[in-house]
């Protein structure tokens, strides 16, 4: 007898296709955008994605290697939510099958470099 595993939707990391698809959809529901469900599945997975190279950061700090970047302390980094939709549009759609959190983490690299 076979079984399946059941995997929570919120463990399964959204695709940089399927984000900008969900982002793009937001328009045309007007001033109901914010209330829409795919508003809070992609507020939610930049947010995940923040923390996760928020995390990253600082775990290179502790062990001593160079940092990945330099972004701003925690809650001064503002990116526009149109200049990120646009920077996850740069990306060569051959590379949009790459999750958010890593694209994530390339946009705060070139954003916020050290030095």
């Amino acid at each position: 007898m076979a079984t399946t595993a059941c995997v929570p939707v919120a463990a399964m990391a959204m695709t940089v296709e399927a984000f900008l698809a969900e982002a793009k959809a937001l328009p045309a529901k007007g001033a109901r955008a914010t209330r829409a469900p795919n508003f809070s599945t992609i507020r939610a997975e930049i947010k995940a994605a923040a923390q996760s190279y928020r995390d990253q950061v600082e775990a290179d700090r502790v062990a001593g290697r160079p940092p990945r970047s330099c972004p701003p302390p925690l809650g001064k980094a503002r990116i526009d939510a149109r200049a990120l939709v646009a920077d996850l549009e740069a990306i060569p759609l051959a590379r949009r099958s790459q999750d958010v959190a890593t694209a994530f983490a390339a946009i705060m690299q070139r954003r916020y470099p050290c030095g």
